[in-house]
């Protein structure tokens, strides 16, 4: 018999929150004087990783990326560069605003302290949520099998009863193969479907 689903658990990117890289390192380029695949060889690999996972402060973010890309920004002038990528899901949060009260909720981001403080100020329907598990306050990422186990434990759901919800096929794969109900996120449109397959109602 299949379990009852307690818990969704959702990606931010892509899902509640669009984001596209390519747009920050084209604008980061334009800000550098630099291609924005020069921007991408330049902060990706070990410094996204490192910012990603946590090991550096906001500050210290602004220092390490201003410093691989010969920019001098002030912290507002780089948090407003470094957030200009991000649009809010609009018809995805008044999904997920349905699913408040019926089911715990959870946010499940690859992210760091900067664009956390930016999803939090444009996404007020997270205060309803049970859990912010973010990877730079974790210092683990998807798809490490630990950061999902500890989403379950801090839900406190089994995984056969925990829905998660991600647009990269990666990471849906990797937390179906500890159990949990994992699917493929596309679209807002798409999304009431997915949650019927599971059992919950949707908008």
């Amino acid at each position: 018999m299949t379990a009852r689903i307690q818990a969704v658990l959702l990606d931010l990117g892509n899902v509640l929150i669009f984001h596209d890289n390519q747009l920050l390192f084209r604008c980061m380029g334009e800000r550098a004087g630099i291609s924005a695949p020069e921007v991408e060889a330049r902060i990706g690999g070990r410094l996204w990783n490192d910012v990603h996972r946590g090991e550096l402060e906001p500050d210290e973010i602004r220092s390490a990326v201003c410093g691989a890309l010969g920019l001098n920004l002030s912290s507002d002038q780089f948090g407003e560069l470094w957030n200009c990528h991000f649009r809010v899901n609009e018809p995805m949060v008044r999904q997920v605003e349905g699913l408040v009260g019926k089911v715990k909720l959870g946010a499940l981001s690859n992210t760091n302290a900067l664009h956390t403080g930016h999803f939090q100020a444009q996404l007020p329907i997270l205060k309803a949520f049970d859990q912010l598990l973010f990877s730079h306050e974790l210092r683990m990422m998807k798809p490490e099998p630990a950061i999902f186990i500890e989403a379950l434990r801090r839900l406190g759901t089994p995984a056969e009863a925990t829905a998660f919800f991600d647009d990269i096929p990666e990471y849906v794969e990797a937390a179906r193969s500890l159990g949990l109900r994992a699917e493929r996120f596309r679209s807002a449109a798409d999304f009431p479907t997915q949650l019927r397959r599971l059992g919950l109602g949707g908008r």
